[in-house]
């Protein structure tokens, strides 16, 4: 979710969340000189600590202390679709074995209560085994969650949206096993439900009982999933180079307790490059296709903007903007610094979405968002920043996207 944290950034600094790598995506291995980049910690040190942190090796005595690492952020946050909101996370970082390309282990949750009623739980762990041979992927969240829905029988004005309310929870199980180097394939369930949908809104009872009728009182579905993952980024918190490509092939089935039967498929596919080569800045790229390739998908399951895993797709326009059966999404990005020692750097953007057929068939048109932000540095290790954005989008839409790391 897009959050801005502002309160106790130390505590979030007191353990490098990828320390593998330093910011400039550079591994352990080569790693022998100081780092020069500063970062919020060194900000809240003492004078004479601000020389820098060494990078630490597995083999080191000071990285074997660091092997688990905890840290606890009371926050505040805000998002176009949450308002205010009060934050309190948690994270555990650690890994599973000593050889220096040994991938990083986590465990994080947080729960959250905004401006609008909305509760939300999440629980996610990414668990890397000895030699990165298996990956564990957990993702289990509980939302109540009163938000705006747009493009019922295929409107997209963007005032005639209606709100609503629902309760949900989210069970995304999956396991990777490596069959070559940065290349992995697995299986897995997913199980998402909603409950007491219900319209806030105050209207008329014919059209109340219309959206009642295009959504139901609850959703389910649940099936397995087939997962191929290509990994080659240095850094994945704050990548430099390299390819990032996922595609999970969902199939939902009423025997396993689906409303109907679906098939969906995600392909998610990123490049990043620097630019100019000899320069700290990069150029990224994104292409997000959520492609429903059979049947009829739950309507709060629908590919949707800002509905991806991280809620990231769509800056320039409020989640649940857009909705239909197929999502074609493509956006990118060019991040440089402004401070010589990368404390503070920017970025400007630009996306193009464009959702068919919708749910009427109606408005298959490009969408078009862009914008720019501000980067600072919260750890100079992992790279992590704290992104500060305002995107606009068709109509008259913008605002404030924030995120604790990079949006993609």
């Amino acid at each position: 979710m897009k959050y801005f944290l502002f309160a106790l950034f130390y505590s979030f600094l007191i353990f490098p969340v990828q320390a593998q790598t330093d910011s400039s995506g550079i591994s352990k291995v080569n790693a022998s000189k100081e780092v020069k980049e500063k970062d919020f910690g060194d900000l809240l040190r003492s004078p004479d600590k601000k020389e820098g942190h060494k990078i630490l090796r597995p083999t080191d005595t000071a990285y074997s202390k660091q092997k688990k690492q905890f840290s606890f952020v009371p926050a505040a946050g805000y998002s176009l679709q949450t308002g205010l909101a009060g934050i309190l996370s948690a994270n555990l970082a650690y890994y599973n074995d000593t050889k220096p390309d040994t991938k990083i282990s986590s465990i994080s949750t947080s729960i959250t209560y905004s401006q609008y009623n909305q509760i939300l739980l999440p629980l996610v762990a990414n668990i890397w085994t000895a030699g990165n041979k298996y990956n564990f992927i957990s993702d289990n969240r509980y939302i109540d969650y009163p938000s705006n829905i747009y493009g019922l029988r295929g409107r997209t004005d963007p005032n005639k949206g209606h709100q609503i309310a629902f309760k949900g929870i989210k069970l995304h199980e999956t396991i990777l096993k490596s069959v070559s180097k940065n290349l992995y394939i697995g299986i897995g369930y997913y199980l998402d439900k909603s409950w007491d949908i219900k319209v806030l809104d105050s209207v008329t009872r014919r059209l109340n009982n219309t959206i009642n009728r295009q959504l139901g009182k609850e959703e389910t579905a649940s099936g397995f999933t087939l997962k191929l993952l290509y990994d080659n980024r240095i850094n994945q918190i704050n990548p430099k180079n390299g390819w990032y490509i996922n595609t999970v092939l969902r199939d939902s089935r009423t025997f396993l307790g689906s409303d109907n039967d679906w098939q969906s498929l995600l392909i998610d596919v990123r490049k990043y490059v620097k630019f100019p080569g000899h320069s700290k800045n990069t150029l990224a790229f994104w292409s997000y296709n959520w492609l429903t390739i059979n049947g009829i998908a739950p309507y709060l399951l629908m590919p949707s903007t800002g509905w991806d895993d991280q809620y990231n797709t769509g800056r320039g326009y409020i989640q649940g903007r857009f909705r239909g059966n197929q999502m074609y999404y493509f956006e990118t990005e060019y991040r440089f610094n402004i401070s010589r020692n990368g404390f503070f750097g920017a970025v400007v953007f630009g996306n193009l979405q464009y959702f068919s057929p919708d749910i009427s068939k109606q408005f298959q048109v490009v969408t078009p968002g862009y914008g720019g932000g501000l980067r600072f540095k919260l750890n100079k290790h992992s790279g992590a920043n704290l992104c500060i954005d305002y995107g606009f989008g068709k109509d008259g839409s913008q605002g404030f996207f924030v995120n604790l790391g990079e949006v993609f």
